[in-house]
């Protein structure tokens, strides 16, 4: 029995090594779209994805950029995800040649719904739990499936009290 809570087992991303991470997604991507290696168009996934996507689109110079948005999570438990929000249909057709981004794969139901949409897309996640791991064609990190991410936007910097007094 595993008696952590979510946090216990944390995994915690700061800004710079997101940046770092989602450069090396876009890297890795680098000249494997269908188009001569160009990508037709950058898909996030909300709200997770949106930053990681917006760095790759830099990084590959794709101009159209969208979003998916998946409910899948209420704070902290995972629910049965549904799309609350397509992207434009005309853009997507079958998925060929979309790149769909996200932060993380982790029980993989998110991305096995939005490939049930889009089964021709390339999905890329910057991190990757192994429950999710067949669902993505690209990732750059594997954590373990018990570690919980917290991700710098949902963080916040704030002042800690020394150890030893205060003067």
């Amino acid at each position: 029995m595993n008696d952590r809570l979510p946090h216990e087992k944390g995994f915690h991303v700061s800004w710079d090594q997101l940046h770092r991470d989602a450069r090396a997604l876009a890297w890795r991507l680098d000249g494997k779209g269908p188009d001569n290696g160009a990508w037709k168009a950058i898909v996030g996934i909300t709200r997770g994805g949106m930053v990681p996507a917006a760095i790759v689109a830099r990084e590959l110079n794709v101009r159209v950029i969208d979003t998916i948005s998946v409910k899948g999570y209420n704070h902290q438990t995972q629910s049965e995800p549904v799309v609350i929000k397509a992207p434009q249909a005309d853009l997507m057709g079958d998925g060929t040649g979309i790149l769909i981004v996200d932060d993380l794969v982790d029980s993989g139901r998110t991305l096995e719904l939005v490939r049930r949409l889009y089964p021709n897309a390339h999905f890329a996640t910057v991190y990757a739990k192994p429950k999710g791991r067949e669902q993505v064609d690209t990732f750059i990190t594997e954590v373990s499936q018990d570690t919980w991410i917290f991700f710098p936007w949902d963080m916040a910097l704030q002042y800690v009290q020394p150890y030893r007094g205060t003067d």
